[in-house]
């Protein structure tokens, strides 16, 4: 990335060009995230930001096994059992959107999950990123007003290798409804839902002949007001 950088400096010398400069930009960037990394490595206390999870991190899940609720660390980006690993990336070489489910989708896409493998994460805070006027984007962070905590309604799914190549793989994706009011004004179109307490083991254990009941888990969930700030520096 350096020498990224280093190259198209030595050709704004000669002549400006808008691919020259985003490499200046874009390399710049990577270096710093890179050096951030590097410091991350060193460093031995805690630092706010890694409680924060991104697609393709590990987060712990709250499932039911053998009628008990057990704590399983699972990739956030869910791959379908029966789908092969590059499943994980569109065809433009980004990350395909399954580390959400839409609630209008999960009886297409996820029919083979909803109804059979839920799982909870109980998360304090969440970030959005939401365009701006000048075409550009900047990431939000949403959070109760209330300062409890959210319990995410999720799915989940054991994915196996059948050429035995890879390591089976526990992922999920956060279920998202349509935007709570103040969500919608910040500019985004989304919310994860935040399922009552009361409807947690009736969520964790559902019958798969009845989705109506967890769609009425969904129709009761909680609707805190989420306060929301521009995400601080790290």
């Amino acid at each position: 990335q350096r020498k990224r950088v280093a190259d198209a400096e030595r050709k704004l010398l000669t002549k400006v060009t808008k691919k020259a400069q985003d490499d200046v930009r874009i390399g710049t960037n990577k270096v710093r995230q890179i050096m951030g990394w590097l410091d991350d490595f060193k460093r031995k206390t805690l630092e706010p930001r890694d409680e924060r999870i991104f697609p393709q991190w590990y987060a712990p899940v709250i499932v039911v096994e053998d009628g008990q609720r057990v704590i399983k660390p699972m990739r956030y980006q869910c791959r379908l059992a029966g789908m092969p690993a590059s499943s994980d990336y569109a065809k433009d070489g980004k990350l395909s959107g399954t580390y959400n489910a839409r609630r209008d989708n999960l009886e297409r896409f996820w029919r083979k999950q909803f109804g059979y493998t839920h799982g909870l994460m109980i998360i304090s805070t969440f970030y959005e990123n939401v365009d701006t006027p000048d075409g550009g984007s900047q990431r939000i962070q949403f959070t109760p007003k209330d300062g409890g905590d959210m319990l995410v309604a999720c799915l989940w799914s054991h994915w196996t290798d059948p050429t035995g190549e890879h390591p089976d793989l526990l992922s999920f994706a956060a279920i998202t409804d349509e935007p709570e009011p103040e969500v919608a004004a910040a500019g985004h179109d989304r919310t994860i839902i935040n399922i009552k307490p009361e409807h947690v083991d009736a969520w964790l254990n559902p019958d798969p002949t009845n989705l109506q009941a967890l769609y009425d888990i969904f129709d009761d969930k909680q609707h805190p007001y989420y306060e929301h700030q521009l995400e601080r520096a790290a």
